[in-house]
């Protein structure tokens, strides 16, 4: 295959990071891991000190640093200003705190240009977030959305942050992951929902090999 973009959209724990890691493993493919470009913002923000309400203190966060994204072994390394940040970016409050990052539109658009900016160095690329097959990459050649039920997302993010170390009550995560659902699908700009080309795939009672299985077929099928 050649040159390609594949897009894996979905809510939070419905195991599209994991997937699209192994589905451009399989496909000789980078993988784009948007989250981290948010977790990258929401850093520096956080390191500068700013108000995460502030748009505009936010826009200028992204211009006054540079980011780097890269392909990794174990997935997109990240430096801010020269510095590995790879790890730092995901702890807590900085998950936490990139909803911040996501609802602002000027910082969203340069993070699109800078995951298109991605796609176009290194040519074939599988991509994950909440946008992607619907802002992004509108024209990619494959789309994919990936759902689940909130009580298995639940299950799974606990089960992920106990392997760990850290135990969190399975009610208290079904209740986060809705409300996150509700800010994702209600936010003016980049609402989480499925393209109308997108192929939806309901993981609940799926393994992750399963998942890439069906998804790498499809891909096969269509761009091979």
């Amino acid at each position: 295959m050649k040159n390609l973009v594949i897009t894996i959209d979905g809510p939070a724990g419905s195991g599209k990071s994991t997937v699209a890691r192994r589905l451009a493993e399989r496909l000789g493919a980078s993988f784009l891991d948007t989250g981290a470009m948010y977790r990258a913002v929401t850093l520096a923000a956080m390191d500068a000190g700013v108000d995460l309400t502030d748009e505009k203190a936010l826009e200028r966060v992204v211009d006054s640093h540079h980011f780097e994204f890269f392909p990794g072994p174990g997935g997109m390394e990240v430096r801010i200003d020269g510095q590995d940040m790879t790890e730092a970016i995901r702890g807590q409050r900085v998950t936490s705190n990139s909803r911040y990052i996501a609802s602002a539109p000027e910082v969203r658009r340069r993070l699109v240009e800078m995951q298109r900016l991605f796609a176009r160095r290194h040519g074939r690329v599988v991509t994950e977030g909440r946008d992607q097959g619907t802002v992004a990459f509108a024209d990619a050649d494959v789309k994919f959305y990936l759902t689940a039920e909130a009580s298995e997302r639940a299950r799974r993010r606990a089960a992920e942050l106990l392997s760990r170390g850290k135990h969190v009550s399975g009610r208290r995560m079904q209740q986060d992951i809705e409300a996150r659902d509700r800010r994702d699908t209600e936010r003016e700009i980049g609402p989480l929902k499925p393209a109308p080309d997108a192929t939806v795939v309901d993981t609940t009672e799926m393994g992750i090999e399963a998942v890439v299985d069906a998804l790498e077929a499809v891909v096969r099928e269509r761009c091979s």
